[in-house]
């Protein structure tokens, strides 16, 4: 569950935008730990609007490629995890560290896991019990297939990482306006 609610948020968010108070006196006024989470909250709606501070109620699910081209972009910016997640329209920074370490300690095969457990159906759980270790493994082929599609996900992240520093304001400006489209449509 969320610490602040959606309501309390835009309590602050539109405090401040009176001009009545600095992050710093509304952190003290409302028991916010630090005044940066204010200034995020605030930059947030000031570039999205309200969907931009509130929580998504369902978990978004965001391709490899997007994910690598986050971390591409925070590692050749030097850009914080909150003025990434702002760049990209997220709005759960501490997620961009989440892929960061996935990926760190896995490589592109670590952010393609989906997070938790997958639902177990009734006939799921019936035929669990019948089911041989055989049947659980991949084939070779389909093996094969995993192998070739995390290579050519690694060989599309590096082409973009080495177009990135041969130019990264050419490169930023190019790609721009994709993500912020894109960001939109998760957003719906």
């Amino acid at each position: 569950m969320a610490k602040y609610s959606n309501e309390f948020k835009m309590m602050i968010i539109l405090e401040y935008l009176d001009g009545k108070s600095g992050y710093k006196t509304l952190a003290r006024k409302y028991g916010v730990k630090a005044d940066t989470q204010i200034r995020n909250w605030v930059k947030s709606y000031e570039k999205y609007g309200v969907k931009g501070v509130f929580r998504k109620k369902s978990k978004e699910v965001y391709p490899v490629q997007f994910k690598l081209d986050v971390l591409s972009f925070m590692k050749r910016t030097g850009t914080s995890l909150n003025e990434t997640a702002l760049h990209f329209g997220l709005t759960n920074p501490p997620m961009i560290s989440s892929w960061n370490k996935k990926f760190l300690e896995g490589g592109a095969e670590a952010l393609d896991q989906p997070r938790g457990r997958p639902p177990m159906t009734d006939k799921a759980k019936n035929v669990k019990s019948t089911r041989t270790t055989s049947e659980n493994e991949m084939t070779r082929e389909q093996t094969l297939e995993r192998e070739n599609e995390l290579l050519r996900l690694e060989v599309a992240y590096l082409k973009k990482l080495k177009a990135f520093q041969m130019d990264p304001d050419g490169y930023l400006e190019k790609h721009k306006q994709r993500y912020h489209t894109n960001s939109k449509k998760n957003s719906d």
